[in-house]
Order: C-alpha cells, then structure tokens, then sequence
C-alpha cells in the first residue's frame, strides 16, 4: 500500500508501549523471508490472507501434524480439521458463543464469580492474580464446554499441569552436567502432560460424559454425544477448549490487569466507559499483546502472496510460521506508532480491532465475545480496589501454544488509596 492510499492510522492520544511479552530474540522484521525451507510471514495482509486461504493451506499449529498421527476415529478434533468437515463442525458449535447466547447463560455466573473472587482479594488485601484468573477462566468455561461435575479447584490445577510445558525463558550456561539435567527434564516434562491428560480425562471429562448420557445439557459435552462422538474424541475436544477458554483467557486478564493498574489515565478512562468502550480497550491491549503469538500453516497447493508490489510464490508443501505479534503492529497498516496503545486507533477496512489476535478465516477462534466479556466482568470489579503491583510480573514463553504465561502477578493494598464503587455508567449492560 503506498504511503498516498494508505488511511491515517496514526494514534492521536497514545498511552502506553507494550509489555515484555515476545520471546528472547523474535524478530520483527524482514516481512518476509524463508529461513530453512519454513516461511515467516509477519506482514498483516499477509498474515491475513493465508488465514483465509482455506482451500489452500491446512493447520500446522498446536501440533497439528504430530497429533494426528496418533487420532483415530470417524471425527476428527475441529482444532486440527479443514475443509467442509471443519466448517459443518463450527456452524454446529458456533451457537454456544453467540454474544446472545453469552449473555443469557453465562453473564450472571461471570458476575457472581468476579464478585465473589475480588471480594477474597479485598479481604485479603491482596493477592497473586494468576491463580485467580485460573479459577474463574476454568469455571467459566467449564459451563460452556459441560465440565461441571467434578470439582473447580481440582478441574484448575489439573488442568495447568497440563499446560505448564515447556518454557522459554532467560537463557542460562553450563557444561555438561547442567545440559544433562536438561536433557532428563525434558524427558520428566514430556511424561507430565500424559499423567495430567490422564487425570483429567478421569475426574472431570468422564462424570461430564456419564451425566450428559443420562440427561443432555445445552453446552458441548452434549452436542458431541449426540454427533455420536466417543470418548476419547470428547476427550481431545474437551482439551482443545480447555486450551482456548481457559488457559488463553486467564493469561490476557493477567496481561490487561497489568496495563490497566500501570496506567492511571487509562485505567480511568476504562472504568468510566460505557460497555462498547471498555471492549474497545480490551481489544487495543489484545492488539498489542496477543495471547497466541505465533499460527501455521501448510499449503496444500503453490500460493501466491501478494504484499502491494511484492510478490512471494510458496510451493505446495510449504510450511508457514504466522507472526501474529508482528502483523497486529504492522506499520505499513496501522501506522509507525503501531506499537503504542491507542484505543481510538483506525483501521484499514476489514481489520477487526484485536487485529489477528483471534485468527482469521476458517480457524477464527469462535469464542472471541465470551473472552472479552468474562475479562470486562472481573476487571470492573477488581481495579475499584486500591491495589498496585509488588514487583513487575515474570513473563515465560509456552512452546505447545507458541503463548505466553504471566506469573508472579502479586497485587497488595497500595497506600493512601481509597476503595472506589461503580458508577452507573460502568456497570450498565
């Protein structure tokens, strides 16, 4: 796009850079290039464009083509499907994350639960927010997937065993013995999520199952059961939503909480907007720190990219490495001060406010809406409270979802504040 047809993106009253939240080393540029035989697209059309390519690239991501080696059955998960089997299997779910639907079944049970967390957290003048953010994120979604017979807390702690794999972090040194440890840790690492899938699979998907069986509910576990799915295929879907509603989501609350406390102004401004205002911040922070940073794909057929005059042919079989960090602060689209935080920012047309933060095309994640309202709910509630960091939080990097983790996310009772209740505006639906 030349610097004539190109729409003014700059922000016209910027708040704030983003957090640390890339791994050592990412790069942002060139747009891109080919690096050992994989693709590294970081340019937004781009990055779009393949997204939307849906009869000519396949999913690469989660580990997509390790996993399905070892799937057997006649359904296949919708995280690894493509083509018509994927897109009958999304319009059948898509009605449990309607904004309708979001709002009539699972607004009162996000309300109640933010009241009662923060509530916990006045009391105790503090907290370490990451495992807050646990437990509502989980109960939440739990609702919405049909994992609702077994316990919340156990249900939470299995299920961040899970995803505690591999991270990324400050590199350290060492000889022999300390690449030795590493070596047996990966090993010990690999046979964590094993044990936990297995525990999962026994206390919270199996009574989930065995109760729908015996009467069906209006969430996932049920639909799937009527679609004739088995038990282990519930199984794999139950995980893939997991990963989506609960371990993603409970990461961008931590990663907005830490914004929105860090920036007075901001902070302000969110707490006395009305509900389309606040989502528009919401999705600004998304924009600049997406939960999942990185998608892939393979092509299944030679694409040709076109990025304004340039032009990239990729041979069928290709893989490519999405930089979704890269895309949302491209500056070609949305401005040289792209990596600022701008609520107020326009957009090319098209161009959702999060960007590529939840995907695109025919992988879109389908609970978008639900993310940013069960976010929206707490925060109201939990920046009233005159809380500050202890410490910057500590940012890893998890390999299996190409995401980040924030942890060390201690608030404690800042002093000489004083408690703040809800205006009119902020709390109206």
């Amino acid at each position: 796009m030349s610097d004539d047809a190109r729409p003014e993106t700059r922000c016209p009253v910027p708040h704030g850079d983003r957090r640390r939240t890339a791994p050592p080393g990412e790069r942002g540029t060139p747009r891109v290039e080919v690096l050992d035989g994989v693709w590294h697209v970081r340019s937004l059309p781009l990055v779009r464009q393949v997204l939307r390519e849906a009869d000519g690239t396949v999913q690469a991501g989660f580990s997509a083509e390790t996993a399905q080696q070892g799937l057997t059955g006649d359904h296949p998960p919708v995280l690894y499907a493509d083509g018509p089997e994927h897109r009958r299997q999304r319009s059948a779910t898509a009605r449990f994350f309607t904004p309708a639907t979001v709002r009539r079944r699972y607004r009162d049970l996000m309300e109640e639960r933010a009241d009662e967390l923060v509530e916990r957290i006045r009391q105790d003048g503090g907290t370490e927010l990451s495992a807050i953010t646990l437990r509502y994120s989980v109960e939440v979604a739990a609702q919405v997937v049909g994992l609702t017979n077994s316990d919340i807390d156990g249900m939470s702690r299995r299920l961040e065993r899970f995803f505690s794999g591999p991270v990324t972090g400050s590199a350290g040194s060492g000889g022999a013995p300390r690449r030795l440890a590493g070596r047996v840790g990966a090993v010990l690492g690999s046979l964590r999520p094993l044990w936990a899938m297995n525990a999962f699979r026994l206390k919270d998907v199996r009574p989930a199952i065995r109760a729908r069986r015996e009467q069906p509910q209006e969430d996932v576990v049920s639909h799937l059961l009527a679609e004739g799915y088995s038990d282990r295929e519930i199984l794999v879907e139950c995980v893939t939503y997991a990963a989506a509603g609960m371990a993603t989501t409970r990461e961008f609350i931590s990663v907005a909480a830490w914004h929105l406390f860090e920036d007075a102004r901001l902070r302000e401004e969110y707490l006395a907007a009305d509900e389309p205002a606040r989502h528009g911040i919401l999705h600004e922070i998304l924009r600049l720190e997406p939960v999942v940073g990185h998608l892939y794909r393979r092509t299944t057929r030679d694409l040709v990219l076109a990025d304004g005059a340039e032009r990239h042919e990729v041979p069928a079989g290709a893989l490519l490495d999405l930089y979704v960090r890269q895309a949302n602060t491209d500056p070609q689209e949305l401005g040289e001060d792209a990596r600022q935080m701008c609520p107020e920012r326009s957009r090319p047309r098209g161009i959702r406010p999060e960007v590529m933060s939840f995907g695109d095309g025919a992988h879109r994640c389908p609970g978008g809406f639900l993310a940013v309202q069960e976010t929206d709910i707490f925060l109201q509630r939990l920046l009233r409270l005159p809380l500050e960091f202890a410490h910057p939080p500590r940012v890893s990097w998890v390999e299996l979802i190409a995401a980040y983790e924030v942890r060390d996310v201690v608030l404690r009772v800042g002093a000489g504040q004083g408690w703040r209740t809800p205006s009119p505006a902020s709390t109206a639906r």
